[in-house]
């Protein structure tokens, strides 16, 4: 424990907001930072605070904590937060956090996050002796959840292999198609969501149907192979890894096969996600318009929203052909802190307390910074239930109409802590197979030899 003491002057707290844009809920990974919050003294005297080490790999939730300290006086008034933010860029947050519960002490995180694609190292796999259960921290989790009405598949990933909940989210990640309303009444002269799901699903047959009604009209259903993999891995029915041995479920196998379709027809730009093509589809500037995309309502508000252009406000968000969640960050107290009330408290009020005063309702109303702030699904389906979801962006359509149920339909029991790795080797051999590089059989067989010769698992 860190002790200042001061005879002379006041030390004001500060601490940065995340931002994204002009957003007041930052998803994008920042720089590797490290920001140390000293503590008030008083002018009759000196005040120790207990410090709580917060380890994160972006300023979102340090952010929520500085919102929580600014309206919890009292809770300010005995802890001061040391914030770690470490970005997830070349794979640096997880070693340093390793080590930093690894090795204890009064540096070692009290609390940390974890995102979905390394989150299960954390709740159910090799460091998951450092998470303690939500219970140890004073949180009443069972009727807790129920009363957020949190969706399952965050809890299944959040639950350790005895059984006990130790990491939670505060945002909503189940999956919906974000899609165009002036080419849905081009094509098929109706824009209403309702409508548009019966057209794209349910399933894959359906869905491509729906691409040889647009190309048709002279549009891709998709910009890239990228926006389905994510619908198609997270409705899989098993985990890369089983018993120790790579599984390829028959869903995720069949991604080769949905790809080629999609290039052998013609039914998307061809772009990679996350490159500059797959953004210029966003505003109609790649070289035929794009109908839409699969996305949370994250991919909404910080990726579509700032790159659309003229098509803003021409957007509408249906449920999708198949069920999913993609991305979220989940958030873990240590089970070596010795200050597990103060962690519990700051936890619940993150991803469980559903007044207006907590922080989900402020994320799902865009109030965590005032008024006029993005609006975002939030882990609670109570909270979502008594928000105002309307977005401009989406022509006025409440978008909580859509992700409550989403959150329903994902899956969390098909993930491994392997899964960033391995995902990674198989859509390169997948884009190798449809490229024309490579045969089906080639691409299989070199994607178990990189899973061989990178990770510690039985490969046959």
């Amino acid at each position: 424990m860190r002790k200042l003491i001061s005879l002379l002057l006041v030390v004001l707290m500060v601490f940065s907001l995340a931002a994204c844009g002009s957003s007041n809920n930052d998803t994008t990974t920042t720089a590797a930072a490290e920001t140390n919050v000293t503590e008030a003294t008083t002018s009759s005297g000196s005040t120790e605070k207990t410090v709580l080490n917060v380890w994160s790999f972006t300023e979102e939730v340090p952010g929520m904590i500085t919102k929580y300290l600014e309206t919890h006086p009292d809770f300010a008034a005995k802890y001061e937060i040391k914030t770690t933010v470490i970005a997830t860029t070349d794979g640096a947050y997880q070693p340093a956090l390793d080590q930093a519960l690894a090795s204890g002490g009064a540096d070692a995180p009290d609390l940390f996050t974890a995102e979905a694609a390394f989150v299960l190292k954390y709740t159910q796999g090799d460091a998951s002796q450092y998470a303690a259960p939500y219970k140890d921290l004073g949180i009443d989790v069972d009727n807790a959840i129920k009363a957020a009405d949190i969706a399952q598949y965050t809890i299944d990933i959040g639950t350790n292999p005895n059984g006990d909940v130790v990491g939670l989210g505060y945002q909503a990640t189940g999956g919906a198609f974000i899609y165009r309303r002036s080419i849905a009444k081009d094509t098929w002269g109706t824009d209403d969501p309702a409508e548009i799901a019966k057209i794209i699903g349910p399933g894959w047959d359906k869905f491509y149907s729906a691409a040889a009604d647009l190309k048709a009209k002279g549009y891709g259903i998709v910009s890239g192979d990228g926006d389905i993999w994510h619908a198609v891995e997270n409705s899989s029915d098993t985990p890369w890894v089983v018993d120790g041995k790579l599984n390829i479920d028959p869903k995720r196998e069949a991604f080769l096969d949905l790809s080629m379709k999609l290039k052998e027809n013609d039914y998307h730009n061809d772009t990679q996600d996350w490159q500059d093509a797959w953004f210029a589809d966003m505003k109609d500037a790649g070289a035929k318009k794009i109908f839409g995309y699969f996305g949370p309502a994250w991919m909404i508000n910080y990726v579509i929203a700032g790159n659309s252009g003229d098509t803003f406000g021409d957007w509408a968000v249906c449920e999708p052909p198949i069920g999913f969640f993609w991305g979220g960050t989940w958030v873990l107290g240590s089970a070596s802190s010795d200050n597990k009330d103060a962690v519990g408290e700051l936890i619940n009020w993150i991803t469980l307390d559903t007044t207006e005063q907590g922080l989900q309702y402020m994320w799902a109303n865009g109030t965590l910074n005032g008024e006029g702030g993005t609006k975002d699904a939030v882990a609670s389906g109570t909270v979502m239930s008594m928000s105002n979801g309307e977005l401009e962006f989406l022509g006025g359509q409440n978008m909580f109409d859509v992700f409550i149920p989403a959150n329903q339909f994902a899956n969390g029991k098909n993930l491994t802590q392997y899964d960033e790795t391995i995902n990674t080797y198989w859509r390169d051999q997948v884009r190798a197979y449809t490229s024309g590089s490579k045969s089906r059989e080639d691409a299989i067989k070199d994607f178990k030899q990189m899973v061989a010769d990178n990770l510690d698992i039985e490969v046959e």
